[in-house]
């Protein structure tokens, strides 16, 4: 069923969807991906233990928004692909798209 070409389009639409709304929160959110980025480098336990659970599909575990952030903030998730692109999202995709 993912090989179709019709879901296989959708896939495509929603990528480029979820990566030009990365970019447009991006100057807002990149504070977020700051501190993200100094507790990976200094190994902040703590810190990362604090955000967002959010995932998305194979990128996997990636939201840099703090945990509850949906609720509170009303800001979609955001992160980064394992290309280092910004991206958003909003809600949790399965781990397999």
């Amino acid at each position: 069923m993912l090989a179709d070409p019709g879901v296989q389009a959708a896939r495509e639409r929603v990528e480029r969807a979820e990566t030009e709304m990365g970019m447009e929160l991006g100057a807002r959110l990149q504070p977020f991906q700051d501190r993200y980025d100094q507790a990976v480098a200094a190994g902040d336990a703590d810190g990362l233990a604090g955000l967002c659970g959010g995932k998305h599909g194979r990128w996997g575990r990636i939201c840099v928004l703090p945990g509850g952030h949906e609720t509170s903030m009303e800001e979609p998730h955001r992160g980064r692909t394992s290309e280092g692109r910004p991206i958003a999202w909003v809600g949790s995709s399965p781990d397999g798209w």
